[in-house]
C-alpha cells in the first residue's frame, strides 16, 4: 500500500467513527420524538456515504499519480 494513501484513510475512519458515534447517540436518547431521531440519524449516515465516497476519489487521485489538486486550477 501507498504511503500516500494511509493518511486519508486514517482521517475517514476517525470521521466515520464519529459519525457513527453520533448516530449512536440520537438512538440511545430517551424521550426524544421519532422524527427528530430520524432527522439526527439521517444527517450522519449521509456524511459518512460522502466521507467513504471522497475517500474513493482522492485514493483514485494518489494512484493516477495527480498529488496535488492545486494543478487543475
Amino acid at each position: 500500500m501507498d504511503k500516500r494513501i494511509i493518511a486519508p484513510i486514517i482521517v475517514t475512519v476517525i470521521l466515520v467513527a464519529y459519525f457513527l458515534f453520533w448516530l449512536l447517540g440520537c438512538y440511545i436518547m430517551p424521550g426524544m420524538p421519532v422524527a427528530v431521531k430520524l432527522i439526527g440519524g439521517l444527517i450522519p449516515i449521509s456524511l459518512i456515504g460522502v466521507a467513504v465516497f471522497i475517500l474513493g476519489e482522492r485514493i483514485k487521485e494518489i494512484r493516477s499519480g495527480e498529488e496535488d489538486d492545486l494543478s487543475q486550477y
